[in-house]
C-alpha cells in the first residue's frame, strides 16, 4: 500500500515542535517497554515512529519552500539538520522498543538498575483515596509535587499518550511517569496512598561480572539522554562550551560501546543461550545512536552556522522546556547543595549544567553546591521553570 503524501500547511516550526515532542516521548515509551515488558506499549512507539517519518518529509518541503536566498538557505540548514536528529532519535526510541517486540534477552538486574537511573520512568495505579483522582494533570502539578511527569495513561483497555493539563486522572488508571529516581516514592505514595517500599527480587546470576554490564548500559542511557538536552542547550544559547561538551560525550559514548560489546563476545562463551545478550548490545546501540544525533545538533554550533530563530522558539515552546537561571545573592538556593535543595523533586526541573565564572560543572550530583552568580541550565515543564525562577531570585 502507496503512503501518500498530503500537502501540509502547518508551518516549520511547528513541525520541528511535533518532532521533538514526538522523538522524546518515544524515547520515554521505549525504555517503558523495556522495563515492564510492555508489547502495546513497544507496538505505540513503532506507531510513532511512521508518524515521525511522515513529519520528517514534511519538514524537508517546508523548509525547500521557505528558502528564496542563500543566507535564507544557510540559516534553514540548521533547522533540517535538527529535524535529522530528532527522526534519527525517534529510530533508536523503535530499535528500544523492538527489545519487547522480539523477546530479546534483558537481565532482571538492567530492568531494576534502570528503573534507578538519574532520569528514571515508573508506573502506579490510582486508588480511588488518592489526590489524584478526579483531577486533571494541570491541577495536581504533579511536576512540583513529586518531580515526576506523567508520560502515558492506561485506561482499561485503552490508552493516552503524551497527556497535557487539560487531561482528567480517574480511579484505577495506570499512570507511567518520568522523573529523577528520588520523586519516585513520592509519586507512587501520592498515586496509590500507601507506603513506597523498593521492590526486592531474588537475582539469579548468569554471569559473575555481569553487573559491570548493567553499569554500562545505565551510564550510556543517562549521557545519552544528557547529550540531548545539552544539544538543544547548545543551540538555544548559542553555546560552543556547551556543544563541545556534547562532541566529549559522544567520543566517550563510541569507547563504552567497544567496551560493552568486547564484554559481550567474551561473555557469549560461558553461557549456553547467547539470546540473554543480544539485548544488551541491541540497547548500547540505540544509546550510542542518541548520541550520534545528539552531537548533528551541536555540529550546527560548532561549525559557526547561522541558526533560523525558529530554533530557539520551537525549543522554547516544546513540551519540555531548556532554559538558563542565574542565582542571585539572598536567593533561596545560595550556598545550599544539590541534595539539600532536592530541587529536581521540588521543581520537576532536571539540572543539566552549572556555569561558575568560566567553569561548567555537568551532570551535577548531590554533593554540588550552589553559590549566588551560578548560572543553571535546566529543563522540564514550563510550571517547573516558574517555581525554578521564584527559588533562584
Amino acid at each position: 500500500m502507496t503512503k501518500e503524501l498530503k500537502y501540509c500547511t502547518r508551518s516549520t516550526k511547528d513541525l520541528l515542535i511535533d518532532m521533538k515532542d514526538t522523538s522524546e516521548l518515544m524515547l520515554d515509551l521505549a525504555y517503558s517497554a523495556v522495563i515492564y515488558d510492555d508489547r502495546e506499549i513497544a507496538m505505540e512507539v513503532i506507531r510513532l515512529e511512521e508518524k515521525m517519518d511522515t513529519l520528517a518529509y514534511y519538514m524537508r518541503i517546508s523548509t525547500m519552500l521557505s528558502a528564496r536566498r542563500l543566507d535564507e538557505a544557510e540559516a534553514l540548514a540548521g533547522v533540517l539538520q535538527a529535524g535529522a536528529a530528532a527522526e534519527n532519535i525517534s529510530n533508536a526510541a523503535g530499535d528500544i522498543a523492538k527489545i519487547a517486540l522480539l523477546d530479546l534477552g534483558i537481565p532482571l538486574e538492567l530492568k531494576l538498575d534502570l528503573r534507578e537511573a538519574e532520569e528514571t520512568l515508573t508506573r502506579a495505579t490510582v486508588s480511588a483515596e488518592s489526590p489524584m483522582a478526579g483531577r486533571t494533570l494541570g491541577a495536581i502539578e504533579l511536576e512540583t509535587e513529586t518531580g515526576m511527569w506523567v508520560i502515558a495513561i492506561r485506561r482499561d483497555r485503552s490508552w493516552i499518550y503524551d497527556p497535557d493539563h487539560s487531561t482528567r486522572i480517574k480511579a484505577d488508571d495506570v499512570v507511567f511517569a518520568r522523573g529523577h529516581d528520588e520523586g519516585v516514592p513520592l509519586f507512587i505514595e501520592y498515586a496509590t496512598c500507601e507506603k513506597y517500599q523498593r521492590a526486592t527480587f531474588k537475582l539469579k546470576r548468569v554471569l559473575a561480572d555481569l553487573d559491570r554490564a548493567v553499569d554500562l548500559i545505565v551510564e550510556m542511557k543517562n549521557m545519552s539522554e544528557l547529550a540531548v538536552g545539552l544539544a538543544y542547550s547548545a543551540m538555544l544559547f548559542y553555546n560552543k562550551d556547551i556543544a563541545e561538551e556534547v562532541r566529549y560525550i559522544e567520543d566517550k559514548m563510541d569507547g563504552m560501546k567497544y567496551e560493552l560489546q568486547h564484554w559481550v563476545l567474551e561473555s557469549a562463551k560461558h553461557i549456553d543461550e547467547v539470546d540473554q545478550l543480544r539485548g544488551l548490545l541491541h540497547l548500547a546501540n540505540a544509546s550510542e545512536a542518541i548520541s550520534d544525533a545528539a552531537y548533528d545538533i551541536a555540529d550546527v554550533v560548532l561549525r559557526d552556522i547561522e541558526l533560523h530563530p525558529i530554533m530557539a522558539i520551537a525549543v522554547r515552546e516544546s513540551d519540555e522546556v531548556v532554559t538558563k537561571r542565574e542565582i542571585l545573592p539572598g536567593s533561596a538556593v545560595a550556598e545550599k547543595s544539590l541534595g539539600e535543595l532536592k530541587l529536581e523533586t521540588e521543581t520537576g526541573m532536571h539540572i543539566m549544567a552549572v556555569k561558575r565564572k568560566d567553569r561548567w560543572v555537568y551532570s551535577p550530583g548531590a554533593r554540588t553546591v550552589l553559590y549566588a552568580g551560578d548560572i543553571l541550565i535546566v529543563r522540564g515543564t514550563t510550571s517547573g521553570e516558574e517555581l525554578l525562577t521564584r527559588m533562584c531570585s
